[in-house]
């Protein structure tokens, strides 16, 4: 199994972000309790608004099935998202990926 770093680049709608935090935090959770999901996070208040995500899956396209799922994904909080295979190599982090 591979790991995929997944950003999500959201739209200007802070109403529906916020109206929808709750189940797509649901969500993920369980994506991480299930083994699939790693970390996530949003990025910093200076920052786009979007997140960083952490997956462990069987090709890319796994990912973006599980991705696709996600209630911010579905109802159009997500406007933009990139899945790459990710090689953790150093750092005391990288087991977690493990």
């Amino acid at each position: 199994m591979s790991i995929y770093a997944v950003t999500y680049t959201y739209s200007d709608d802070v109403a529906l972000r916020d109206a929808e935090r709750a189940s797509h935090r649901e969500y993920l959770a369980g994506l991480a309790e299930a083994g699939h999901m790693v970390v996530s996070g949003p990025w910093g208040a200076d920052e786009p608004a979007g997140a960083l995500l952490f997956f462990r899956g069987d090709s890319a396209d796994d990912v973006r099935a599980l991705t696709a799922e996600d209630p911010f994904v579905k109802l159009g909080v997500v406007v933009d998202q990139v899945v790459r295979e990710y090689l953790p190599v150093l750092g005391p982090g990288k087991d977690a990926f493990a």
